[in-house]
């Protein structure tokens, strides 16, 4: 089996050994993505505009893929305070309007650059 790396200006850079996605397998992989603003490189401080910018970069790669928000499959949420549930999972509705993918949602004790919300997806090419 073969794989294909994606990789895409629309989303921040790798900050480390890993590529913002992988396909295999008939699959789309993407890593943890952050709310990093692939232009400016900054962090927005709030948890309604971080959840955005993560979706927003989570679907840049699905569709430098050649896929679509349509065809996820799963999504892995990190939230560092779980009290930002609820407004996260507002905002990640409106990405996910028909037939929801599967998800886990966990709370972690800290993220690179200090993010609020990180999010990986799989999905279907």
């Amino acid at each position: 089996m073969s794989k294909t790396i994606i990789k895409t200006d629309k989303s921040p850079a790798a900050i480390g050994p890993y590529n913002q996605g992988i396909v295999a397998g008939g699959f789309l992989f993407t890593s943890g993505q952050l709310p990093i603003n692939p232009v400016t490189g900054q962090v927005p401080s709030s948890i309604e505009e971080q959840t955005v910018q993560v979706l927003e970069n989570l679907k840049a790669i699905i569709e430098e893929a050649g896929s679509s928000m349509e065809k996820v499959v799963k999504c892995t949420v990190y939230l560092q305070n779980f009290s930002d549930f609820e407004v996260m999972n507002k905002i990640y509705a409106t990405y996910f309007t028909w037939n929801a993918p599967a998800r886990a949602t966990v709370e972690v004790s800290k993220m690179a650059k200090n993010a609020l919300v990180e999010i990986d997806a799989v999905a279907i090419v």
